[in-house]
């Protein structure tokens, strides 16, 4: 199936590693051109090396309204147009009620889901014209909760608010708006992460036997694959959407 994706122009946030890296190794093979929003030199070179060149890297995190801006800019100073942005990256960094403060909470929370908006926010003009598509990655714990993490949560939950939210205000641009809800994906945090067990083998196992379906976790290529397919013109009347690609994990009995 031809996506379409030819010389698109994507910013993917977070997009060297994980989910991020695996949607811009998609968009290149599809012929698109990825901007990699990711300050990991050494993943970052490596999709820039398979673009051979038709890519850019920003080594920068957003961490302000200020960094979404530059990276909008410089885009359009070398290609002109923006058609597509993939908001992903975001840290599960355990903020919670009584691991935390009012003043964690909410550095958590803005460190979450603040690009999401600054980076639409610049780059909706050029959205405009090219009548492209926002895609919001959010996390099934703002679906099921998880414990000890209020300021990720509170982040995933608006992310899904805001994809509804965007949906019917870009409406008359016809601008697509549409939210993807992951749940168990091993990417590198995740790795990172599951080494804070005693005993990590055990626990990856014991999350594994919670997914219904194969009882597995969901890799990021399958992540992608719904992400460019939601890019792509194939999914021109598919808006305002959460679409859960976590192998029935969020909505089916665990026990099947």
């Amino acid at each position: 199936m031809d996506l379409q994706l030819q010389d698109k122009v994507i910013l993917v946030s977070g997009g060297a590693k994980g989910i991020g890296g695996a949607i811009c190794k998609g968009l290149i093979e599809e012929g698109a051109i990825p901007v990699i929003i990711d300050p990991s030199e050494k993943e970052g070179q490596g999709l820039l090396a398979l673009a051979k060149g038709k890519a850019l890297h920003h080594k920068k995190r957003l961490f302000s309204s200020e960094d979404a801006y530059s990276v909008v800019q410089e885009t359009l100073k070398v290609y002109g147009r923006i058609d597509g942005i993939v908001n992903n990256a975001g840290t599960n960094d355990g903020v919670g009620l009584e691991n935390g403060s009012p003043e964690d909470f909410l550095k958590s929370v803005e460190k979450n889901l603040g690009h999401y908006y600054y980076l639409a926010h610049f780059a909706l003009k050029s959205l405009k014209k090219s009548k492209g598509s926002i895609l919001n990655i959010s996390s099934k714990t703002a679906v099921t909760g998880q414990g000890n993490t209020s300021g990720y949560v509170a982040a995933k939950g608006a992310q899904l608010a805001l994809t509804r939210e965007w949906a019917v205000e870009l409406l008359p641009y016809h601008i697509r708006v549409n939210a993807l809800v992951p749940a168990e994906v091993y990417t590198p945090m995740y790795a990172t992460w599951i080494q804070t067990y005693p005993n990590p083998e055990k626990k990856l196992a014991e999350i594994s036997q919670r997914v219904p379906l194969e009882k597995r976790m969901t890799t990021a290529e399958e992540i992608a694959a719904m992400a460019l397919f939601l890019l792509s013109e194939k999914a021109s009347h598919i808006t305002g959407q959460h679409i859960f690609v976590d192998g029935g994990y969020t909505h089916l009995d665990r026990s099947l």
